[in-house]
């Protein structure tokens, strides 16, 4: 393939090689992707997460049996143990089925649909709620500052697990009694995200603070920008990769105090059990032989924060180069 000009005077030689790069050979090119590919550690604990939540994704699809509807159970499948079929029914079970003849593995897809949603959101509004108010104190200033700070202070001296519980108490006893059941997500959500908002505004105020002693954000200043769209617009984006690293880590601990507090029989309903409350189930019968309720939702929990953690803690390490 031969380029010309208008002229015709001259021609020169255009290969396949001179067309810009794709967006996946230049990611490729990054430090970032060539510290993932060769960190197996890192692979693994992303394709396990990935599972899982594919798993939580298409549980309708995948699921061999429907355990919440109880016009589909059978008690005659109570205890039957994994990998094995039911000598009365001869219904098989692949992790086996609890007392009341529910197929655990269908309850674990099920489970980690509500662990993932709400540890998601809580963390989404925990991050909301924690750059808005960081960003204020740090480009603001003055006595908004000290308050923000303040109540940052107090709150981190407690655990964050005793204020979800608090804060779920409240919520719920707010919530009127007849939409308990319906709201008990949402609230725990709230729970949850206004427990983890500190970590957001104290990361997000000290970086706003660096950045609002710089010429970009000095000469947005001269121009006559208002103070949100300096801090929304040009400050933002320059801590948004701090802000990715505790949302990730956030996520984990956002999914064990989910699961906390329903095995403290205070989070998700039984209508709507998350790994937390079917590990609370499991546990009920662990002394009577058992032992497969318990331990395969306790194992699913495990690999899902696990997983989760070791990407945060890489992707922390990926993006400060202080640390590689």
């Amino acid at each position: 393939m031969t380029d010309t000009n208008k002229k015709g005077a001259s021609a020169r030689p255009v290969f396949d090689d001179d067309a810009p790069a794709s967006a996946w050979t230049r990611w490729r090119d990054t430090e970032i992707w060539h510290s993932y590919s060769r960190s197996p550690v890192i692979v693994t604990a992303s394709v396990v997460f990935v599972m899982l939540v594919l798993g939580a994704l298409l549980a309708p699809l995948i699921s061999p049996y429907t355990p919440f509807d109880p016009g589909s159970l059978n008690l005659m499948n109570g205890f039957t143990k994994p990998l094995s079929a039911n000598e009365f029914t001869s219904d098989f079970f692949l992790l086996g089925a609890d007392d009341q003849g529910r197929d655990i593995f269908s309850t674990i897809l099920l489970g980690l649909r509500i662990s993932l949603f709400v540890g998601i959101s809580a963390v989404l509004f925990a991050m909301t709620l924690g750059v808005v108010l960081g960003l204020v104190s740090g480009y603001v200033g003055g006595w908004l500052d000290a308050v923000i700070m303040r109540i940052a202070d107090i709150q981190m001296t407690f655990p964050s697990i005793m204020i979800a519980m608090l804060l779920y108490g409240i919520g719920k006893g707010l919530t009127p009694p007849d939409l308990r059941d319906e709201m008990a997500i949402w609230v725990l959500i709230f729970s949850i995200g206004l427990s983890e908002w500190v970590q957001f505004a104290r990361t997000v105020r000290g970086a706003t603070m660096v950045e609002r002693k710089k010429e970009y954000v000095q000469a947005c200043d001269l121009i006559g920008l208002s103070r949100w769209r300096i801090m929304f617009k040009h400050i933002l984006p320059n801590v948004t990769g701090t802000v990715l690293v505790i949302a990730t880590i956030s996520l984990a601990l956002a999914i064990i105090a989910e699961a906390t507090l329903s095995f403290l029989g205070v989070g998700a309903p039984k209508t709507e059990p998350s790994l937390g409350t079917l590990i609370n189930v499991g546990r009920q019968f662990i002394l009577s032989g058992e032992w497969w309720i318990l331990l395969f939702p306790s194992l699913t929990l495990l690999a899902l924060a696990l997983s989760v953690n070791l990407f945060g803690d890489w992707l922390r390490d990926a993006l400060n180069p202080k640390l590689r």
